[in-house]
């Protein structure tokens, strides 16, 4: 009978491990709470920082779904995950060789933020909303007409410890300076202004696109937090506002306020983590074995993650993260997995290889050289060598596979240890 890896989750990271998989020859499992594939790319307009129209994207990976042996479920939603298979939220249960969670993220709900009046005021906006507009093919105020002012708020519900949100969400401030550069465009004699804590533009290409929305499109960029949002008299909304690198106050009025919200983690994180032991970092995302080596490896044998289920992403980390635990997740199923993936592990081995050689030379002095009372010391020594470097070797063969050899080798020699030592 066949094996399979199961993929929980069907966005971009999702979609990509489950082809990677195929291509490997690996059977694959695809399962998707909502009714579509595409997860949050669904809703973006176009992708920073070459302004790729995001459908580009997603349509090459369905097309690639549609012709591979993937088997997709969609409207699945997913409540335990084990090992060996999960736990559907109906009560079916679904075996597996291995698992690969690529759930990604939440975004944060602006409504939290009651001070900047999303959801209670008019002309107030989310990034996501923007992106709808967009995608619908126009942008407008309240009463249709066009914004002649425009403000973007970053960091909202990232780095705020008023909402428990102490993590920077990575994409906001590229996010934002792409839909600013997207509004000026298609509004030219609008003012548009950032009001941001920090700028991060830590990805090739988002230095250049941030100095060209200054330099080519005029684009304002406020050092400063929006403390407050309220209506006005004729429909626009006032904010007010501290630029931090003059010391100043600031109070303005825009036609239209867009807030940059950040990434949370899923709320089944919590869940997933209580049923199958696996950690949980202090932001909520769920915490791989360590962030270099092993980023995609959960701890647990057997559960691998993809994407933004660890951490805030962008989309081609994402991918070339699934792409890594598609072959962790098939290596695991193959029973490859006792690869030597650190110097210390290659230690490990040489020290096996010369505690080999002394027990070796122990019986060619004792056979073909000696044969007095004297030999019982030299026996004594080799062994007493042999019985340090094994003892290291087992103790650090976690540093090389958690492959069943290695693991009976452990319960074998504790049981032996245990057993001279009653004696």
């Amino acid at each position: 009978m066949g094996k399979r890896v199961i993929v929980v989750g069907g966005g971009i990271a999702g979609m990509q491990t489950a082809l990677k998989l195929s291509a490997g020859g690996v059977s694959a499992l695809l399962l998707e709470r909502d009714a579509d594939l595409g997860g949050k790319l669904t809703g973006w307009h176009k992708l920073f920082p070459s302004f790729t129209p995001a459908h580009e994207v997603l349509d090459e990976l369905r097309r690639r779904l549609a012709a591979s042996d993937v088997e997709v479920r969609t409207r699945c939603e997913v409540a335990e995950v084990a090992r060996d298979g999960v736990m559907l939220s109906t009560g079916e249960r679904l075996e597996a060789d291995a698992v690969v969670v690529a759930t990604g993220f939440t975004l944060f709900d602006a409504r939290i933020k009651e001070e900047y009046g999303y959801g209670i005021y008019d002309n107030v906006y989310t990034t996501v909303d923007i992106e709808r507009m967009l995608n619908e093919g126009r942008v407008a105020l309240k009463d249709g007409t066009a914004p002649r002012r425009i403000a973007f708020l970053h960091c909202v519900g990232s780095r705020d410890e008023k909402v428990c949100q102490h993590h920077c969400s990575k994409v906001c401030c590229i996010t934002g300076v792409k839909q600013a550069m997207e509004l000026k465009e298609m509004f030219p004699a609008a003012d548009v202004f950032n009001f941001y804590m920090d700028i991060r533009m830590f990805g090739p290409g988002y230095e250049e696109m941030y100095r060209d929305a200054q330099q080519r499109l005029n684009i304002h960029f406020v050092r400063g937090r929006i403390s407050e949002a309220s209506p006005t008299l004729d429909g626009r909304v006032q904010i007010k506002a501290e630029d931090t690198l003059t010391g100043r106050p600031l109070k303005m009025s825009v036609d239209m306020l867009v807030l940059i919200v950040g990434m949370r983690s899923n709320a089944s994180n919590a869940r997933f983590a209580a049923g199958a032991g696996l950690g949980v970092q202090p932001s909520g995302f769920l915490a791989p074995r360590d962030a270099f080596l092993h980023n995609v490896e959960s701890g647990v044998d057997g559960i691998f993650y993809a994407g933004a289920v660890t951490a805030p992403k962008n989309i081609g980390e994402s991918l070339s993260e699934a792409v890594v635990a598609a072959d962790r997740a098939a290596a695991r199923r193959e029973g490859r997995t006792w690869y030597f993936e650190s110097r210390e592990a290659w230690r490990t081995v040489l020290k096996l290889a010369l505690a080999l050689t002394a027990i070796a030379m122990a019986w060619l002095i004792d056979r073909c050289v000696l044969g007095f009372t004297r030999l019982d010391t030299a026996r004594l020594f080799a062994g007493f060598i042999c019985g340090v470097e094994m003892w290291s070797f087992l103790e650090n063969a976690a540093q090389l596979s958690d492959a069943p050899l290695f693991r009976r080798l452990r319960r074998y020699a504790r049981r032996r240890i245990g057993k001279e030592a009653g004696r």
